[in-house]
């Protein structure tokens, strides 16, 4: 597992999870948030990940950490 704080996030996954390639958020205080799709850049069961998320996993990507 590894695991990421980055502006009030943390996120976390696994190495050899199941597919769909995908992170697990939680706010500061350790409060799950959902599931988001790294392929398709969306959360999973109908979770709506905020525009601070999108920017914070877009940045974590282009720098190879995800």
């Amino acid at each position: 597992m590894s695991r990421i704080r980055r502006h009030g996030y943390v996120i976390e996954w696994f190495i050899g999870d199941h597919d769909p390639r995908h992170v697990h958020v939680y706010d500061s205080k350790g409060r799950f948030l959902g599931r988001f799709d790294l392929d398709t850049f969306t959360g999973h069961e109908g979770w709506k990940p905020d525009r601070k998320l999108l920017r914070v996993i877009e940045e974590l990507q282009k720098q190879g950490r995800l």
